[in-house]
Parts: C-alpha cells; sequence; structure tokens
C-alpha cells in the first residue's frame, strides 16, 4: 500500500492557516495588539499575511511589488519552508531564529515590528506543523 500526500492549493492553504489562527487559543490570548502586516516568502509562492487584532483580516497570494504593503518580511527556500511544516521539525527548522544563523531563512524588514509580536507569531510558524505548506 502506497502513502499518499496531498499538497494544498495556496487557496486552501489561505483558507486553513487563517481559520487554525483565528481559531487558536493562545494566539488569540496573546494577540490583542498583534497588527501587522508580513511578507511570507517560500520561493515559489509569496504570501502577505495581514493581522488585525490577532485574526487573520488578509493574506495576499503571490502580490506584486505595490500590491499589500508589509512591514517585515521571513524569507526562505521552499525546502526550508517544508521543513517547518512537517510534524516534528529536523533541528534547526523549529524555530525561526534557529533556521536564520544555521539555514537559509532571513528576516528583512522593520525587525522591532517583528519583535513587538513575535510571541503570536512563534505560534503561527508552530501552526505550520499542522498546517502544512503550499510549497
Amino acid at each position: 500500500m502506497t502513502a499518499t500526500t496531498t499538497t494544498l492549493s495556496t487557496q486552501q492553504w489561505v483558507d486553513a492557516f487563517g481559520s487554525a489562527n483565528d481559531q487558536d487559543a493562545e494566539i488569540q490570548t496573546h494577540g490583542k495588539y498583534f497588527t501587522c502586516s508580513y511578507l511570507l516568502d517560500m520561493e515559489e509562492h509569496s504570501f502577505v499575511v495581514r493581522m488585525n487584532a490577532g485574526k487573520v483580516a488578509e493574506i495576499a497570494i503571490d502580490p506584486g511589488p505595490l500590491d499589500a504593503p508589509y512591514s517585515f518580511a521571513i524569507k526562505a527556500s521552499s525546502a526550508t519552508w517544508r521543513e517547518f511544516g512537517t510534524a516534528m521539525p529536523a533541528p534547526m527548522f523549529h524555530g525561526i531564529w534557529a533556521a536564520t544563523f544555521q539555514r537559509d531563512m532571513r528576516l528583512e524588514g522593520e525587525i522591532l515590528v517583528l519583535m513587538q509580536n513575535l510571541r503570536c507569531l512563534t505560534r503561527q510558524i508552530v501552526l505550520l506543523r499542522t498546517v502544512g505548506v503550499p510549497v
């Protein structure tokens, strides 16, 4: 018997990620001021996630450079994001700091805004373990 894996389409991922975020008790408890927009660049696709008080207000799929403004960006190869999306990530793929120091992940833009929202953002990265990634 062969196991099959299903890769979500970008729109399915957007819907699943938004729903997982909005239903996550930790983000909703700590996210009162989690209001910002940021870019997830996954090489094959990019997403601008606009947050408002801990809820996903909008996720733009593959926006042009002027289509969706954002404060900071988290960029990595598709392979790195796929590791983040596994149920138990390999060492150095368990968080953005480890991947930044040891892998090909880059943090760009207003790092202060990233740091102000770090707890909720870190939780969103953990949600990738259940939602997966669209690359």
